[in-house]
């Protein structure tokens, strides 16, 4: 039930319990005003006792109708004393109607069964009708006919009223259990979103340990691919340094293992940052892409360009990790395998996704093709979409030989605990 039906109700409860004082006080005091229309003594001693009558029933069902709420036996006999004290009351002054109107507001509160009920406020359209002709008893014909007349209208009225009521009560009924289901809808939805929440944080801490395995995984295939063999190469030009037959011979392998070392230098650090990203230790996920970007850019030599939609959002660390090593492999590739001219990343953010994009112009691949992998497991699409897909999201790749790459992953946009 709302406030607003809480307060009519209250209401009505205040009009059922003082409003039969306050109609006998009224009706007491116009006949008391009207007094010639009562003439003798006696029934003026009668009306008075009747008065006192109503006073005495009035405050003993006060005290009654707390320990027999609702309908009962007793609030039908307290329902028709009242009634018959009315009529008695309106026979020796119209004006006590108004105490015998009462009946109209709380026959369903105190009479059972649905008959009864309607007896009760018919009769009191009995005293209701006399008054309004003029009086009981009646000393003419025609005040029979339009009594007879206004018993048929208040009747009709009474219908009317009745049924407009039975209906709003049925809306307020309604109305009531579709906020009461709408309530426990909410708290479902509350339970399911509380839920989620929980899901969510578990998935990242799931992520972030696959993703711990993922970065041996793949740092182990770094080593191999790129450290190890450069180690190797130099080892083997180191050997033949060691036999060389003349200085110049020697020199010629020393600068070829120097080469080698520095570059085996590189990756190495390379793959150190690749492991940490650091790029994300003083900045936002926007901001480290654009850094990424621009660097990347300058070292291929290629011309990249970097875009933000959508509303910035400070995200969860394991998503911003996320799609900044999955920027970071995308743009590995194109520059060692497209041969693009023109490479464009964009971030989106849209409502409860975020969307990473990177298009290239290079000779792309028909990604229907088997890709052979690297011995050591490595990283590419397969890993990069292990990386959407941890966090619940997706991987997307549109490419065609000599139309470019388009790559498109899509994560659950998870803001930073604050």
């Amino acid at each position: 039930m709302t406030a607003a039906d809480t307060d009519i109700e209250r209401r009505w409860e205040l009009i059922r319990g003082k409003g039969p004082y306050g109609l006998l006080a009224v009706a007491a005091l116009l006949s008391a005003a009207t007094a010639g229309l009562t003439p003798g003594t006696t029934e003026r001693i009668t009306a008075l006792a009747l008065v006192a009558a109503g006073l005495v029933l009035q405050l003993w069902w006060g005290l009654a109708s707390r320990s027999r709420p609702g309908p009962s036996t007793a609030g039908t006999v307290y329902y028709f004393v009242r009634w018959a004290i009315g009529f008695a009351l309106t026979w020796l002054n119209p004006f006590f109607a108004f105490y015998a109107v009462t009946g109209y507001f709380d026959s369903d509160e105190l009479i059972p069964g649905r008959r009864l009920r309607l007896i009760g406020p018919f009769a009191c359209s009995l005293a209701v009708s006399g008054a309004q002709a003029g009086g009981l008893p009646f000393t003419d014909p025609v005040q029979w006919v339009v009594f007879g007349a206004l018993v048929v209208v208040n009747n009709v009225i009474l219908t009317v009223v009745g049924h407009l009521t039975s209906q709003q009560e049925e809306r307020s009924r309604a109305r009531a259990e579709t906020i009461a289901e709408l309530e426990r809808t909410n708290a479902a939805l509350q339970r399911a979103l509380d839920e989620n929440a929980a899901l969510h944080a578990q998935l990242l801490v799931q992520a972030r340990e696959a993703g711990v395995a993922d970065e041996r995984r793949r740092l182990a295939a770094e080593i191999h691919d790129t450290l190890a063999q450069g180690l190797t190469g130099i080892i083997a030009q180191l050997q033949v340094v060691a036999n060389a037959p003349d200085l110049d011979l020697a020199r010629t392998h020393l600068g070829r293992a120097a080469d080698l070392a520095r570059h085996s230098l590189g990756e190495a650090r390379r793959s150190v940052h690749n492991l940490a990203p650091v790029a994300l230790t003083d900045n936002g996920l926007p901001e480290a892409l654009k850094k990424t970007v621009a660097e990347w850019g300058e070292r291929t030599g290629v011309r990249a360009g970097f875009t933000v939609t959508g509303t910035t959002e400070h995200l969860h660390d394991e998503v911003s990790a996320t799609l900044l090593r999955i920027a970071q492999e995308a743009l590995s590739n194109a520059a060692r395998h497209a041969a693009a001219t023109r490479v464009g990343v964009t971030l989106s953010f849209m409502g409860d996704e975020v969307v990473l994009d990177i298009r290239d112009d290079g000779r792309g691949f028909d990604p229907a093709e088997p890709r052979t992998r690297t011995r050591a497991g490595g990283f590419g699409l397969d890993g990069m979409r292990a990386r959407a897909e941890r966090l619940a999201g997706s991987l997307a790749v549109e490419s065609e030989p000599g139309h470019g790459t388009a790559l498109s992953a899509r994560v659950p946009l998870v803001r930073h605990e604050r």
